[in-house]
């Protein structure tokens, strides 16, 4: 999931490189954590959330079949560095 993920993301960023999925393994769900280059937050989200709403129901269909529960975060480099 997480190749299939990076595969898609990649090829709908300007900065192919920033991108950085980081698997987490929580109780009964893995979650996908993406860290992108903050121009291309936008162009992940989309208009009213169109993009990552169509990549979130790929990756649960994808996962549903396997008999798992997937989600996908977005992490905002921007507020995390307004934390420290």
């Amino acid at each position: 999931m997480q190749a299939f993920l990076e595969q898609v993301v990649k090829g709908l960023v300007d900065n192919p490189d920033a991108v950085n999925i980081t698997e987490v393994e929580q109780e009964r769900t893995t979650v996908y954590e993406l860290r992108l280059h903050p121009t291309d937050v936008g162009r992940i989200i989309g208009k009213s959330g169109r993009t990552i709403n169509a990549i979130r129901s790929l990756m649960q269909a994808g996962s549903a079949k396997a008999g798992k529960f997937t989600r996908l975060e977005v992490i905002d480099e921007k507020d995390d560095a307004a934390d420290e």
